[in-house]
């Protein structure tokens, strides 16, 4: 079984919005009861750690969505100090070996078979996994000038999406020395690539996307309003 810890304590600058993005109306709902419900639906997942800015007012303090408890903590100014928190914060029946997805608050088109595919190879993994996307553009480098440079090779590169899965433990260790390192990790893979482990990339489907702008969220609602 595993739990999900949701890190919500971004305020959504770049969106532009009044209130944090993750709280904005999406099919009738705030976009992060969407994600929220995306990450519970399935029969493994025990529940969710949402990890909240200091003095969030907008939190509509759900206790429970789906039958599963949903848990609330304080996160940091940066993603790794927050997700930190929500590990810490899990409850003490989640062991070190336990397995935890981590849930961006603003993904909520996420797709029942890719989650159950993460799930089922994760697990299988010594060290776990992620969804992911191959890329699929060409892909430019640019020099100071934003000139166009040189044309990259793709073949090996892949878009990282969330979730991702690792072990409480692990993770936890993983966050804390980039953390002490001062380095900013940018997702929960690249901290377990500092320690030189290499997790499973698992293929999730294209729509899975991040809302960042107000463009993503009309495209959000068109995804979320077609038969997947």
């Amino acid at each position: 079984m595993s739990w999900a810890v949701l890190p919500a304590a971004g305020r959504g600058l770049r969106f532009g919005a009044g209130l944090p993005k993750q709280y904005l109306e999406l099919a009738g709902r705030p976009l992060i009861e969407h994600s929220l419900r995306a990450v519970l639906d399935h029969d493994d997942v025990d529940g969710a750690m949402v990890v909240l800015a200091a003095g969030d007012r907008h939190w509509p303090g759900w206790r429970e969505i789906g039958g599963k408890p949903v848990l609330v903590c304080t996160g940091g100014a940066e993603r790794a100090e927050s997700v930190l928190a929500g590990l810490r914060a899990l409850p003490a029946t989640v062991s070190e070996d336990q397995w935890v997805l981590v849930h961006d608050a603003a993904r909520p088109c996420l797709r029942r078979a890719d989650l159950a595919r993460l799930l089922a190879v994760g697990r299988a993994d010594p060290v776990g996994a992620l969804l992911a996307a191959p890329v699929r553009d060409t892909l430019k480098r640019a020099d100071h000038l934003g000139k166009s440079q040189a044309t990259e090779p793709r073949e090996w590169l892949w878009r990282a999406l969330t979730p991702q899965l690792f072990r409480r433990g692990g993770l936890t260790r993983a966050l804390d020395a980039a953390l002490r390192a001062g380095v900013a990790v940018t997702d929960e893979a690249m901290a377990m690539e500092r320690l030189g482990l290499r997790p499973c990339l698992v293929e999730g489907a294209e729509d899975n996307i991040k809302v960042t702008t107000p463009a993503d969220l009309a495209l959000a609602e068109f995804i979320l309003g077609k038969d997947r």
